[in-house]
């Protein structure tokens, strides 16, 4: 007998290390540890073995008709008994063997990238050429989009003016992030447009993050006329650190409409003409290895986070993971009902030993 164990070690030592995880699959189904399903085939070896090793003994006794009041064994049913303990013991070995269907799969990027989303609050981002919405409600819009479709990068929120101010720092928490750029308003920082500061602000924030990628995605429709860091300057620091400057000019060409102050009716407005410093988003771009976009309509800011996403896109190592569903329960609730049939029958029947 030890050698026949020996040799049930030495096969499922062989399988194990052979046998993937969804080597054997049935119906959908396939087993974290297929090897031990071997002990399947040693089950009929099992209860030949047992009829064998268990002697038939005689039980010596002086009164038959005392012997006759006791409990009397039923052939039939005595005859279930090593079924009932097959059944028990192939229910446990199925259960260890981990049976599992796969629920989905899904894509889990293995480094993530670490982006800052730098969006213009001033005043003009209140210019409604981008009918029939304003600047501010459409970049809000299309801002959304570009986190809706992250996976795994880390994502941060930086919102200026005339000042900078960290809205969310990088995480993974999206909904988070989604409900800061929904409250991004026009007036809640000084008015202004203090690009160099808001650049300085975004790069502290991802210059001590632990990814390799850093990507900053600054939106803006004006000229950087506050703030005492220079724009130049605070992109030559980012671009120390590694990162990555995607700067969007935003506005139509020629005039627009932008808000001047407030009256009886509300904001008054007066067409004044779009002016974008686009050779200062060109430089700062260019020099940390990213690019400049400009975004006359709804329609082709878009098209710009799309093209943002696929740069930087590439750069992720993903790989494919299933999430199982244990399937386990049934076959030990199986064991276990055919263990407690064998007792129960023992019990009530009487069988003899």
């Amino acid at each position: 007998m030890t050698r026949i164990f020996d040799w049930v070690r030495d096969v499922l030592s062989e399988f194990s290390g052979s046998l993937s995880p969804d080597a054997w699959s049935i119906f959908g189904i396939n087993f974290a540890h297929p090897a031990l399903l071997l002990l399947l085939l040693l089950l009929p070896l099992w209860s030949w073995w047992r009829r064998r090793a268990t002697p038939q003994r005689a039980i010596p006794f002086s009164r038959a008709a005392v012997l006759g009041l006791g409990p009397q064994p039923s052939l039939a049913w005595v005859r279930w008994l090593p079924w009932l303990r097959s059944l028990a013991l192939a229910g446990f070995i199925v259960a260890a063997a981990q049976p599992r269907s796969g629920a989905r799969a899904e894509r889990v990027s293995s480094e993530g990238i670490d982006i800052a989303l730098v969006v213009d609050i001033s005043s003009s981002m209140l210019a409604e050429d981008f009918q029939p919405q304003n600047r501010i409600e459409v970049a809000k819009e299309k801002v959304k989009r570009f986190v809706v479709g992250r996976k795994s990068d880390r994502v941060g929120l930086v919102a200026f003016s005339g000042e900078a101010l960290t809205q969310v720092p990088l995480t993974t928490d999206y909904p988070v992030v989604l409900t800061a750029i929904d409250n991004l308003q026009v007036g809640q920082l000084e008015d202004g447009t203090a690009i160099g500061t808001a650049i300085a602000t975004a790069a502290n924030r991802l210059r001590t993050a632990p990814g390799r990628s850093r990507v900053m995605v600054l939106l803006t429709d004006g000229e950087n006329n506050r703030g005492a860091i220079d724009p130049r300057t605070a992109a030559q620091a980012a671009g120390a650190f590694g990162i990555r400057i995607y700067a969007i000019g935003v506005g139509s060409e020629g005039m627009a409409a932008v808000p001047v102050g407030r009256g009886l009716f509300g904001l008054r407005y007066e067409n004044r003409p779009v002016k974008i410093d686009e050779a200062l988003l060109t430089e700062i771009s260019t020099n940390t290895g990213g690019r400049y976009f400009r975004a006359k309509d709804a329609q082709a800011l878009q098209s710009i986070y799309e093209q943002i996403d696929a740069l930087e896109r590439s750069i992720v190592e993903a790989r494919a993971y299933i999430r199982y569903t244990e399937r386990f329960r049934w076959p030990l609730l199986l064991g276990l009902a055919a263990l407690l049939g064998e007792l129960a029958l023992r019990a009530r029947r009487g069988v003899l030993p």
